[in-house]
């Protein structure tokens, strides 16, 4: 993503420290420090005393960038107190994440003056104006605006004729599994013609004659052809009333 209108932006650099660096010295440990240049600024570490392979720094600095230069130049050397300072390795910082994103942590490759591999140095890289860039930048989406339905002063018609009719049924009633049983009357009809209703007979003023009997009519008290139990008695049941 190529990013424009750096001119003069501020750049924020923070050296935190350097890992697996070659080492120039055979006796004792070595003294690292490290220097940035862009363009015409350059800035340069504290040595870091018997810093050795891994030396730590923790160093902000502050470039005012430049449209058109994309990268750092870092170099990395060992601080002597006799003699020239040893060269350690150099590398490049590449500034298109940053300036896109706004923030940028990584560890960039040294290499000695024969491509050999030197070691790394960690860089945290801050741009400030990579936000404010960004929602410059972003198209505006026009605000969402809910429809508008009229108002009614009135409810709607409720009479059927406000509305259309139901539309017909497009597939025909589905034909049933089974024949349907016929109809059978509830009672079924008689072969003989109805019987005549009968009437009460009219009532009559005297009482109905009694019926003939077969048999004479019994005498009361009736006699017994029985003898009661005790003393045996050949004669008429009962026994005629003596008087003394």
């Amino acid at each position: 993503m190529l990013v424009s209108g750096i001119q003069s932006h501020p750049l924020e650099v923070t050296v935190v420290g350097c890992n697996k660096l070659k080492d120039t010295e055979w006796i004792s440990r070595q003294d690292p420090y490290v220097c940035l240049e862009y363009s015409s600024t350059k800035f340069r570490t504290r040595t870091c005393t018997d810093g050795g392979k891994n030396p730590t720094f923790q160093e902000k600095f502050v470039f005012s960038l430049i449209e058109g230069l994309r990268e750092i130049s870092i170099v990395v050397w060992n601080s002597n107190t006799l003699t020239h300072d040893d060269f350690i390795g150099n590398g490049k910082v590449q500034l298109q994440k940053v300036l896109s994103q706004g923030y940028d942590d990584s560890a960039w490759t040294l290499q000695t003056k024969t491509g050999r591999y030197a070691g790394e140095v960690r860089l945290i890289l801050h741009y400030a104006n990579a936000i404010h860039a960004a929602k410059a930048s972003a198209p505006l989406v026009p605000p969402y605006v809910a429809p508008q339905f009229p108002l009614y002063s009135a409810p709607p018609p409720t009479s059927a004729a406000s509305y259309p009719p139901p539309a017909s049924a497009a597939y025909p009633p589905p034909a049933t599994a089974y024949p349907s049983s016929p109809s059978y009357p509830a009672h079924p009809p008689s072969p003989y013609p109805p019987q005549p209703v009968a009437y009460p007979p009219p009532p009559s003023a005297y009482p109905p004659s009694p019926l003939p009997s077969a048999y004479a009519p019994a005498s009361y008290p009736p006699s017994s052809p029985y003898y009661p139990p005790g003393h045996f008695y050949p004669g008429p049941y009962p026994p005629p009333l003596y008087k003394g």
